[in-house]
């Protein structure tokens, strides 16, 4: 079964489908991902580009971490 990640989606919705992603996340610098309360509050709004973009972190590392772990991504 082919795991797709679509980043339109909101984070909450995403860690849910896929809940391996929150340690991956955690790995590329959303440190606030592991704490519960922000996935539910932050995450339900959040998608991944905002949050890149808000953290400072390249698109495209995000993507390939993504894709190295198995993941295909639908933009």
């Amino acid at each position: 079964m082919s795991k797709v990640l679509n980043f339109q989606l909101p984070v909450y919705q995403l860690c849910t489908e896929y809940p391996e992603i929150i340690l991956i996340m955690k790995e590329l610098g959303f440190e606030n991902i592991t704490n519960p309360n922000m996935l539910r509050t932050a995450g339900r709004v959040m998608t991944l580009p905002n949050g890149c973009r808000m953290k400072g972190i390249p698109l495209e590392k995000v993507i390939e971490t993504f894709e190295k772990n198995g993941f295909t991504i639908n933009q």
